[in-house]
């Protein structure tokens, strides 16, 4: 296998390669059922959508697949609430051991599916793997799960080698990888000349409480020509006090909140406007904050965190992009107050 060029050797690669071999000798599969949107967009991707038998409730891109059936949802529906009744009803189920989401077991046993996709990142994004597999104890015959957990853009597009090896479909996910390599490399040789002035960012994952961001999202503000200031590479996301945002004072702000579209971020902006100290810090008084769409470009490890690379690119140095236009709704002016298109 091709190694991955974005990083040195790793641990990580030489594991994958021993999955690869095992994984393809397995031939293809037939009925695939995924529990978290960037698996689907990985599946869809690689050009298996008729195989793709069940999703959750998540699942939206590309919009084909919400015609599937649902197979995993919330407990509660979070379309109503706020930030802070998502976080408190999330952290009092979680504290509890139970899941934030649900498997409709009998719907699973009549899809029959040769293999399910989940992950073990995160017990809010979606239903951890040992939910899968006391669901799948009852299933005859057994379908085979694919476990992803990236905590970097090194290991999303991993990730998607290890979908394409365990459904028969390795070959077109290395053409897959080595073109969403191509566009990360054209980025990070834009943005990372020694003549650039780095920025200092800060990626904001919720708004209340306020999070920093974690996993990818330093990684991504790299490679396109910033400095993330309080956000830690390859870790999950974590509350910040935002005595420690306004010491920072970034020069850009990123609002990236997790499962929110930019409307949806707009509609509970206030929650930021109006703490204390806000309208001081010097990405507010330049104009530079930006509402970006997060469950699209950001929060989901999948192929289109490649996207919000380049609109991370575009919108710290937009005089190195002279012909590139943000995707429709990606990204919000807080300042002009208007998408930018």
């Amino acid at each position: 296998m091709a190694k991955l060029s974005l990083y040195p050797p790793s641990h990580s690669e030489h594991r994958l390669s021993r999955e690869i071999v095992g994984e393809a000798e397995r031939g293809s599969v037939k009925r695939i059922v995924t529990t978290l949107p960037s698996a689907t967009e990985i599946v869809a991707l690689l050009g298996m959508q008729n195989e793709l038998v069940g999703i959750t409730h998540e699942c939206d891109y590309p919009p084909e697949v919400r015609s599937k059936p649902i197979v995993m949802r919330s407990v509660f529906d979070s379309s109503g609430m706020t930030s802070r009744a998502i976080d408190d009803a999330v952290l009092e189920r979680v504290t509890k051991g139970s899941s934030v989401y649900e498997i409709d077991e009998s719907l699973l046993r009549s899809l029959a599916p040769d293999l399910i996709i989940t992950q073990e990142l995160c017990e809010v994004c979606a239903t951890p793997l040992r939910e899968v597999s006391k669901t799948i104890a009852h299933l005859d015959p057994k379908p085979r799960i694919l476990s992803l957990t990236p905590h970097n853009l090194e290991e999303v597009l991993e990730d998607v080698l290890r979908v394409g090896s365990a459904s028969g479909k390795l070959d077109r996910a290395k053409i897959v990888v080595s073109g969403l390599q191509a566009r990360v490399t054209k980025v990070r040789k834009k943005c990372n000349d020694s003549r650039i002035i780095r920025p200092g960012v800060f990626c904001l994952e919720w708004v209340d409480p306020v999070y920093c961001s974690g996993h990818w999202m330093p990684e991504l503000v790299d490679y396109a020509g910033g400095r993330e200031v309080l956000g830690k590479l390859g870790e999950p996301s974590t509350v910040v006090a935002w005595e420690s945002v306004l010491e920072a004072d970034p020069e850009v702000i990123f609002v990236t909140v997790c499962g929110y579209d930019v409307r949806r971020t707009l509609s509970e902006i206030s929650t930021l406007t109006q703490k204390p100290g806000w309208s001081s810090l010097q990405a507010v008084r330049n104009g530079r904050v930006f509402v970006l769409d997060s469950p699209a470009f950001y929060s989901r490890s999948g192929p289109r965190l490649v996207d919000g690379l380049e609109v991370m690119g575009f919108l710290l140095h937009p005089e190195l992009f002279p012909d590139y236009r943000p995707p429709k709704f990606a990204a919000y002016s807080f300042g002009e107050n208007r998408f930018i298109d």
